[in-house]
Formats: structure tokens, C-alpha cells, sequence
């Protein structure tokens, strides 16, 4: 049996299942969207449904991404997560361990956050779909909020991760280590070093 391949399953969990779920809440308000996620009443679900679905959440996970870019990064960043300097200067030298942790940390990062994200596109679009009258909070509002916990810490995890792990890899330049300049690669600087001694 052929396995599904890290890249491959990698971008199906990033992207496409947090566009699902928020395709799935666009469903409420949809009729077009709701007919490609279940059929229709005088048909069932067909092959372009599926391919449309598809495509859609693809293209929904890609924006969703960049929502998560702008709030959970910058809200990691500003709460313990210092974001790194990396030096890619010798990253073809270590590309394949740079694969390895995107998609061993980094697409699971993207996973908890994009999931994230659109867990709260989905339990908005829900909310405002049903009565005014209806039960708040109800089980499924705590569940959802249980699982939005779950996320974050996971998205939080895996992050840390990822930053720790790529700085072993590439490197991190340090404020300390100031670069070489024309003064202490000159012969001259060389030759005071010496007449000191």
C-alpha cells in the first residue's frame, strides 16, 4: 500500500481541514456551498462537489493562514515566543533537516493555528444561525471552547518547537558575535595586535 507522502499530508492538514471547517460554517449561509458539502434534495453528493469542496477549502485554508499569520503570530511573538533571527546562509548544507522540521513541527503549527481560526469562523457562523432564544452556553459552545484551548497550547507547542529546533539547524546570528568589518581584517590591526604583545 503507497503511504501518503510528509509534503502531501503536510499541506492537507495546514490547509485544507481548517478551509473545511470554515466552508462548512460559509455552509450555513450558502445554499450553493451547502449543496456541494451534502447534495441536494434530488441529488446526492457528485465527483465536482467533491472537486469543488476541494479547491474551495484549499483556497479558504490559504486565507485563513494569512488571519492566523496576522493575530496568533503576532499574539505567540508578543507572549513569550521571541521570534528568531536565522542565518540561511548554510541552509543548502542542511536542507533536508529543514524539510524534516517543517514538517515535523511547522505544518502542525500551522494545523493547530489555521484550526484554530477557523473553529471560531465555524462557531460564529453556528451562533448567529440559530434563535435568538437558544441556550447560552450550551454543551457545544464548551466543547468548542474546549477544543479552541486544545489548539491554542498545541499551536503554542509546536512553535516553540519549531524555533528551537531550526535554530540548531541554521543558526541564530547573536547580538555579541559583532561581524567582521574592514578594520579587524586590515594588516595593520593585525600588526598593532602583535606590536602589543
Amino acid at each position: 500500500m503507497k503511504e501518503v507522502t510528509h509534503p502531501s499530508f503536510g499541506l492537507a492538514i495546514a490547509y485544507l481541514i481548517p478551509g473545511f471547517l470554515a466552508l462548512w460554517g460559509a455552509s450555513f449561509y450558502s445554499p450553493m456551498i451547502e449543496g456541494w458539502l451534502t447534495g441536494t434534495e434530488s441529488q446526492l453528493p457528485t465527483l465536482g462537489g467533491f472537486l469543488y469542496v476541494t479547491i474551495a477549502s484549499l483556497g479558504t485554508g490559504l486565507v485563513i493562514s494569512t488571519i492566523r499569520w496576522l493575530l496568533l503570530d503576532t499574539l505567540h511573538h508578543h507572549t513569550g515566543i521571541a521570534e528568531p533571527l536565522w542565518n540561511f546562509a548554510g541552509l543548502q548544507a542542511h536542507i533536508d533537516a529543514f524539510d524534516r522540521q517543517v514538517e515535523g513541527h511547522y505544518r502542525y503549527y500551522q494545523f493547530y493555528g489555521n484550526s484554530l481560526v477557523a473553529l471560531l469562523i465555524l462557531w460564529l457562523a453556528w451562533r448567529c444561525r440559530l434563535p435568538s432564544s437558544g441556550q447560552w452556553p450550551g454543551g457545544m459552545d464548551l466543547g468548542l471552547v474546549a477544543l479552541g484551548v486544545l489548539l491554542f497550547l498545541g499551536s503554542r507547542d509546536t512553535l516553540r518547537k519549531y524555533y528551537v529546533r531550526m535554530a540548531a539547524i541554521l543558526g541564530s546570528p547573536t547580538p555579541e558575535t559583532p561581524s567582521p568589518s574592514a578594520d579587524t581584517l586590515s594588516p595593520s590591526s593585525d600588526q598593532d595586535a602583535s606590536s602589543g604583545e
